[in-house]
């Protein structure tokens, strides 16, 4: 069920037990609705997949993280590997991929005095600016239910007010300038004009601090929006969605879950912002496209 190419990458057939959890390959072709400057059309391209997995060690959950979902054993082996877990490659024992829940669950057996070891030494891993899940053991946690954000009434945004602040976030990334390394999300109203922004090498940290900011000034969350300069991963949306934020814009794409999550908590989500030009993948009417 599992097939590899001629590098040795995992690729995934109909029948891979992976295959019911809403996406069947790393890649997947999704529908959106692009405008470019005053022209709409409904186009197609490749967005890539993430997933929860979840890593436990002899029968104990240690660690999920955000992965593609290919080459997950070999993941695995290079995660125990470099955080130690073990001493080297002939301590890594049996390795099962099974589905869980809506990710993946890998179990590893390695040698019993090395689980004690991780046991007693907790979950020491440092947090991670790009994996947004320290912490979490189990991907029930990762994935936490959202909720419906978006009930009616709510008067759209429009497609101007996101080109306008986009042309302007650069003005308000002064960690970036001249680094190229650091984050930014910023809150606009519905005029485009951005009223806040935060920066932080880590976009989930530079959302959070932004959200932050936020309830201080007892912004209303549906008065605008939220324009971020990564790519729109799921944890980015389940931000938005806990505080009640209706639209999510970022400069590069989404990711599939990314997609599925805002489609059901009711979020507006748009991605790849450049000048005039945007692609709409969920809740479009939202931005008015």
């Amino acid at each position: 069920m599992t097939t590899r190419d001629a590098a040795g990458r995992e690729t995934l057939d109909p029948q891979h037990p992976l295959f019911g959890l809403g996406y069947a390959h790393p890649v997947e072709r999704r529908t959106f609705a692009r405008v470019r400057e005053s022209d709409r059309t409904t186009e197609e391209a490749p967005v890539a997949e993430e997933v929860p997995v979840a890593l436990a060690y002899n029968g104990k959950p240690h660690v999920v993280m955000m992965c593609t979902p290919a080459d997950i054993e070999d993941f695995a082996r290079g995660f125990s590997l470099t955080e130690e877990i073990v001493a080297n490659a002939t301590e890594i024992g049996a390795i099962k991929v099974v589905k869980y829940s809506q990710g993946i669950e890998v179990a590893i057996a390695i040698p019993d005095a090395r689980a004690a070891r991780l046991a007693d030494r907790g979950r020491a891993l440092v947090g991670r600016t790009g994996c947004g899940l320290c912490g979490v053991t189990t991907i029930d946690d990762a994935l936490r239910p959202g909720r419906h954000v978006c009930a009616p009434p709510f008067a759209p945004l429009s497609v101007d007010a996101l080109f306008s602040a986009a042309d302007s976030l650069a003005a308000w990334q002064i960690y970036n300038d001249g680094t190229n390394a650091v984050h930014a999300a910023a809150w606009a109203d519905r005029t485009g004009t951005i009223v806040f922004a935060r920066e932080d090498v880590g976009r989930h940290n530079a959302l959070d601090k932004l959200i932050g900011a936020m309830s201080v000034a007892e912004l209303d969350p549906r008065a605008g929006f939220v324009l971020v300069t990564s790519r729109a991963s799921y944890e980015l949306v389940q931000k938005c969605a806990a505080v009640g934020i209706v639209a999510l814009a970022a400069i590069s794409r989404p990711t599939g879950l990314a997609i599925r999550m805002a489609d059901a908590a009711g979020i507006g989500l748009a991605g790849l912002v450049r000048g005039r030009s945007a692609n709409f993948y969920a809740h479009a009417a939202l931005f008015g496209a």
